[in-house]
């Protein structure tokens, strides 16, 4: 073989070369590769939020982040959809005399179950949760005393999404919380809460 006939398969092996691995990547799913690249660690979060709440005889002020269900169903007017909430609350109480107040600790893990519209520029949306929170230590009012530090928290929710890519979002809830029964005296206590969320 002469030294033209060798550059020249050379070179048409080189292109045949870049010729199939073109091919290649033209075939791949590029959405799907894409989306695989770009998809958060497990443990990143999908909102944080900031809130504040409300009861008789005590104020809240709350943290907290959310993480998505890869479980969603279509409704036709919205969709239903779930996440999980991790909070971490401080309660200022008041206790037998306004000037006495006690912090209380509030740490909870709730599932909660959402249906949101379809508006494509504001999307409301309704919320239940139910989960479990640490009251620590004991809540101890002017007039009501817990009897566990592992209370049920449950709670329904009104809220509108809003921003570019419905980043920001409101809602009013109200929740209860109490040990069930389980043990005794069991008062509960009711929040009228104002959250503030940002999703990433």
């Amino acid at each position: 073989m002469s030294r033209t006939d060798a550059c020249l398969s050379t070179t048409v092996g080189r292109r045949a070369a870049a010729a199939a691995v073109g091919f290649v990547f033209a075939v791949l799913p590029r959405d799907a590769a894409a989306a695989d690249a770009a998809a958060p660690p497990w443990w990143q979060p999908d909102s944080v939020y900031l809130q504040l709440g409300a009861a008789e005889h005590a104020h809240a002020a709350v943290a907290g982040l959310t993480w998505d269900w890869d479980w969603r169903h279509d409704l036709g007017f919205g969709v239903a959809r779930g996440h999980w909430d991790v909070s971490l609350g401080r309660w200022a109480v008041e206790r037998e005399r306004r000037t006495s107040t006690a912090l209380v600790t509030q740490v909870g893990l709730t599932p909660n179950l959402r249906i949101e519209s379809r508006d494509a520029v504001q999307p409301w949306f309704f919320e239940v949760g139910i989960g479990l929170n640490a009251v620590m230590p004991l809540y101890q009012s002017r007039d009501k005393r817990f009897s566990t530090r592992l209370n049920f928290g449950n709670h329904v929710a009104v809220g509108r999404r809003y921003g570019e890519h419905h980043a920001h979002e409101w809602a009013l809830r109200i929740e209860h919380f109490s040990n069930a029964g389980i043990r005794h005296p069991n008062p509960g206590e009711n929040f009228v809460q104002l959250r503030w969320a940002r999703r990433f």
